[in-house]
């Protein structure tokens, strides 16, 4: 037996016990007659003592070799620890060592196992297994893996059965790029990894499992930010005989199960915004609500006076920024230079400071007098010590500029507070985009999307005001699930496939085992899938993912611990009947 506890076990009632532990060494402490040694595991740690006066001196002088790291195993007696240290759970009790075995030596770490550590972001991940011993790193995990149990068990108690579906799949020309898989024992072909399991599970729900979920990786090979590695998990469900109401109950119900267990907070019922209201009153489809800041378009009262640049704009919209009207002329140039950045592109910034006298003062004095700025304030819901930030230009890229702008001052004035949860339900996506690159619709969500009830007729008169009968579940201004009622019928989902460009032999070449399926009683059906990575990271404080996945890439899509991707060897590459051009 390497252990009888743990190193996060012992408290005052196991003094006088003889136990035996195991673990890593944090660090130890030589005073010459007596060492201490702190040993960890993924439970805590324990400190152990060896002294000139109850440990021999081969003993003492084997504790006083050990280096960081090294894998020990200790037995011994809990004892008093005569200097207490309250901000430990085993700070009452201490191991007085009789025998002590090196499991294992170690090197010397490259960088230091703590709380705070001297490692960089690349370091760290080339040695993940290191990482993941400091608590920090550890606790994301743990809380990862209480996070996915509380979702099997609550869907398992709803009525939900978890079914696996297929990781070599079909490549499908919709949606982002697919990583694929050269078939040896089929010379030229090729599996894809899914994106999504969506096709497998409209065919469950065809088969008749009514209510399925997966926890499941899922693969994109697309450019990556912190938030995005191109192997993610879902949580994948999908329902039978279910409206879009249905849906909404059902996985709000999970959502608030989940904030209420982790946190002890109830968000109450999540409030509804079409997709049209949200872009119009946040400039985003996945709006942050914990804060106002909301958008006050301006073209009626602000396009009336000699000033060209709001004139000649499609939009000129603003929002009201709380306590701002403090900021030096030095503050407000520097926000100006913040939206031209490239990566806002915005190509100024009008401001107008509301003073708490009443009277307001503004970079457009000479073309607006008061009354005009006061028209704004109120359009704006500016009040007496706020500073109003308007731009303008086209409506969409506009809209999209000050919705960073409301983003990036939320964050600077503590707006964005990782303890409270605002959830939000976005409904009434458009089924179609229009994409000028190719010159053709592409489906919002996915192809096997269903319209709005009595829309189908627009998709040959008006594609693009046809809404989805599709909802994004938004938390923290993150969309954290998205999904839709599904298509159940062959004739829809033929008219679908041509709306989105495919002739009926690409139809049938890439979806002919769906179609099939719908003509054997296919029920109505829909789902939802959540970003696990995402949910756990924004339940847990942040929103960024990587610290809570076991073995992540990098922002190249590489994995600098093991060196992936890397090259095969020419005899596997003939064995896979391909040729790769290295120059």
């Amino acid at each position: 037996m390497y252990r009888s506890h743990t190193c996060g076990a012992l408290r005052e009632s196991h003094i006088g016990q003889e136990v035996t532990l195991a673990g890593w060494v944090q660090k130890t402490r030589d005073k010459g007659f007596v060492v201490w040694v702190d040993l960890r595991d993924r439970y805590g740690i324990t400190q152990l003592v060896f002294d000139q006066d109850r440990t021999s001196a081969e003993l003492l002088e084997q504790a006083r070799e050990l280096g960081r790291e090294f894998v020990v195993q200790a037995k011994g007696e809990v004892i008093e620890r005569a200097s207490q240290n309250p901000n430990l759970p085993t700070g009452a009790i201490e191991l007085l060592v009789r025998e002590l075995k090196v499991l294992n030596p170690a090197a010397t770490p490259p960088f230091t196992i703590e709380e705070e550590t001297d490692g960089g972001e690349e370091l760290r991940m080339k040695y993940r297994y290191l990482d993941i011993r400091r608590n920090p790193v550890k606790e994301k995990l743990l809380f990862r893996a209480k996070v996915a149990l509380e979702v099997r068990n609550y869907l398992s108690q709803q009525g939900f059965v978890e079914v696996e579906t297929p990781y070599l799949i079909k490549s499908t020309p919709e949606g982002a790029r697919d990583f694929v898989v050269p078939s040896r024992m089929n010379a030229g072909q090729f599996y894809a990894l899914p994106q999504s399991p969506q096709t497998f599970k409209q065919l469950l729900m065809v088969g008749g499992m009514d209510k399925y979920f997966q926890i499941v990786k899922c693969f994109r090979d697309e450019d990556l930010r912190a938030d995005r590695q191109p192997e993610f998990t879902q949580i994948d469900c999908e329902m039978a005989f279910v409206e879009q109401e249905d849906v909404l109950q059902a996985f709000e119900g999970l959502t608030r199960h989940l904030i209420k267990t982790i946190h002890g907070t109830d968000p109450g019922e999540f409030p509804r915004m079409t997709y049209d209201e949200a872009v119009k009153r946040f400039g985003s489809d996945k709006p942050d609500i914990r804060f106002g800041m909301e958008f006050g378009e301006l073209n009626d009262i602000a396009q009336h006076k000699e000033f060209n640049v709001f004139n000649n704009a499609e939009l000129v919209v603003g929002i009201a920024v709380p306590g701002a009207a403090s900021y030096t002329r030095k503050e407000i140039d520097a926000l100006v230079d913040w939206v031209k950045r490239p990566q806002v592109g915005a190509g100024g910034m009008v401001y107008v400071k509301c003073n708490e006298d009443g009277t307001f003062k503004s970079s457009v004095d000479k073309f607006y007098d008061a009354d005009d700025l006061a028209n704004w304030a109120e359009r704006t819901g500016a009040k007496a010590g706020d500073l109003i930030c308007i731009l303008s230009g086209p409506t969409n890229p506009t809209r999209n500029q000050l919705n960073m702008l409301r983003m990036e001052l939320a964050g600077r004035l503590g707006l964005r507070k990782s303890d409270e949860f605002a959830p939000l339900w976005v409904v009434d996506f458009p089924l179609l985009e229009f994409d000028e690159e190719s010159g053709r619709y592409h489906a919002m969500h996915h192809p096997f999307t269903a319209p709005k009830p009595g829309q189908l007729e627009l998709l040959d008169s008006d594609p693009g005001a046809v809404r989805a009968n599709a909802y994004d579940l938004v938390l923290n201004g993150n969309e954290i699930g998205g999904g839709s009622i599904r298509i159940h019928d062959k004739d829809m989902q033929a008219t679908m496939f041509r709306h989105l460009g495919f002739t009926k032999e690409e139809a049938r070449e890439q979806f002919g085992f769906l179609m099939d399926a719908f003509q054997y009683g296919a029920p109505p059906h829909g789902g939802i899938a959540f970003g696990l990575d995402r949910l756990v990271a924004i339940l847990g404080g942040q929103e960024s993912i990587r610290d809570y996945i076991a073995f992540p890439k990098n922002n190249s899509g590489r994995d600098v611990m093991i060196d992936a991707p890397a090259r095969l060897d020419q005899d596997q590459l003939k064995e896979l009947n391909l040729k790769v051009n290295l120059g």
